[in-house]
């Protein structure tokens, strides 16, 4: 595609993006554009000192406000999945067709959002959060997001880990990530308007979707294959031997011999073997040595009977030029799915690799992008605020080959530099020389006279403090204390 194609694109999709705005188009669009563009701002608010954000501060807010309002509260849920899959539908007109890939590669992962502070916010649960403190237990209140993302397909060594948010939404503290996960996949591969209708898809999800509750689920989608990493504790197992002659009474065998993961003498021999290697950002070449066993069965419940949907089980090695192991342990992939014997053992790896670049999204967004900046006691305008991120990366991504490396003298040594490789990092520092020469849709602002604010002696009611929610092991929840 050349640059007055990608232009094109860019104003057709910044068009199309304008016009799916119902209420306060104008300051939606120029906040978007102000968020693409931010190298200085650390607050939400600060965005109104942007130059492309043409409005005063309070219009910030209004537009956060009006992303989405549901017309009724109790409908409030399919609404907002109703606007989700419009975004949907209006990101996937862009995404290109897989060259180098015969399916289409999307992936799940779940963020936390610590809102320790913020006591009259409501749904607040027990998440996920890394402590650099030793000893210190990884958790923090506030929120969780689950995010689907696009891996379009990479080219060269230093390619950018670029992806394309497709989803995303907020775990609630009556669901589970993997039920919101399977959601938002289903959402997507099952709506014939969307160009993942019908074909092959792949889905790459860390350990934490190996269970039953998500791949028991999935596993009546014919199209969908998981690649998803494995637990080195998990315990499978093989398909039971054929029973000769007439089958005794009882109940039928389902599972044969154990597998277990930390047992190698319960493996056996692979049925397949392949070999690949390796190449880092820095030039160093490994060998990548991997072991797929076929058709194995892990354990699943009486409502989602496991044994009918076997899988491959994959071990990856990655061996220096000695033939020692780079890592301490191997890897564990399982490849899920009716159509998973069209991915041999190599592209299944290859295609997990990439899982990693939505790590970099979130990294990037909660640096660059304000992700994790916007304090505010509604959980309504929380998740429109996410939402509206997710629309600042994507035009980040568009505007990636019309955009202009701008390293600092410091960052000149820097591989990516040395290759001339857009990151996500330099197209947000020339997205406003970008937008000052393709123009916006969005109309200026007109003056309107000062407004005449709160009646005299109106004194707002304070918020309520919001219970924190507990999640028990058994699924049942207990409230605590306000915070």
């Amino acid at each position: 595609m050349n640059i007055q194609a990608e232009i094109t694109q860019l104003k057709l999709f910044r068009q199309q993006l304008y016009q799916s705005f119902h209420y306060r188009a104008d300051a939606l669009m120029d906040l978007i554009d102000a968020l693409s563009s931010n190298r200085t701002a650390r607050s939400v608010v600060e965005l109104s000192l942007n130059s492309l954000f043409r409005r005063e501060y309070g219009s910030v807010h209004d537009a956060i406000a009006h992303f989405f309002q549901a017309s009724d509260p109790e409908k409030a849920n399919e609404e907002r999945w109703d606007r989700e899959r419009s975004l949907i539908w209006l990101v996937s007109s862009i995404l290109p067709e897989p060259q180098q890939r015969k399916f289409r590669l999307v992936g799940i992962d779940v963020t936390p959002l610590p809102r320790p502070f913020a006591p009259t916010l409501g749904d607040r649960t027990f998440v996920y959060q890394p402590n650099t403190i030793r000893g210190n237990k990884p958790v923090a209140i506030g929120h969780q997001y689950s995010t689907l993302v696009f891996f379009p397909e990479k080219e060269g060594r230093y390619a950018p880990p670029w992806v394309v948010p497709l989803s995303v939404c907020r775990v609630g503290s009556k669901q589970t990530p993997n039920k919101v996960g399977a959601n938002q996949i289903e959402m997507l591969i099952e709506d014939p308007a969307l160009p993942f209708y019908g074909q092959l898809c792949v889905q790459v999800e860390d350990s934490s979707y190996s269970v039953v509750p998500f791949l028991g689920r999935i596993a009546l989608h014919r199209d969908l294959v998981t690649v998803t990493r494995l637990r080195g504790n998990r315990t499978l197992y093989r398909q039971p031997l054929p029973v000769e002659g007439k089958r005794p009474r009882g109940h039928p065998t389902w599972y044969g011999e154990r597998f277990s993961l930390k047992e190698p003498w319960t493996w056996g021999q692979p049925d397949e073997i392949a070999t690949t290697t390796l190449t880092t950002r820095k030039g160093r070449t490994y060998q990548v040595h991997l072991e797929g066993w076929h058709h194995l069965l892990m354990r699943g419940t009486r409502e989602l009977p496991m044994h009918k949907h076997p899988f491959t089980l994959i071990r990856v090695l990655v061996l220096d030029e000695h033939g020692q192991m780079v890592f301490k342990r191997a890897m564990w992939l399982i490849v899920f799915g009716q159509r998973r014997h069209e991915l041999s053992l190599v592209e299944a790896w290859q295609a997990y690799g990439q899982r990693y670049d939505e790590e970099h999204f979130f990294r990037f967004g909660k640096q660059r992008l304000l992700m994790d900046a916007y304090q505010t006691p509604d959980v309504e305008h929380e998740e429109n605020w996410w939402q509206i991120v997710s629309l600042a990366y994507i035009q980040l991504w568009l505007a990636r080959s019309l955009a202009e490396a701008m390293p600092r003298r410091w960052e000149k040594h820097l591989p990516q530099c040395k290759n001339k490789v857009i990151t996500p990092s330099f197209v947000q520092r020339d997205f406003a020389r970008i937008i000052q020469q393709i123009g916006t849709p969005a109309k200026a602002p007109k003056p309107r006279g000062k407004a005449p604010g709160r009646a005299k002696g109106t004194r707002p009611e304070r918020r309520e403090r919001q219970p924190v929610i507990k999640k028990s092991r058994k699924g049942r929840k207990s409230r605590s204390k306000a915070a």
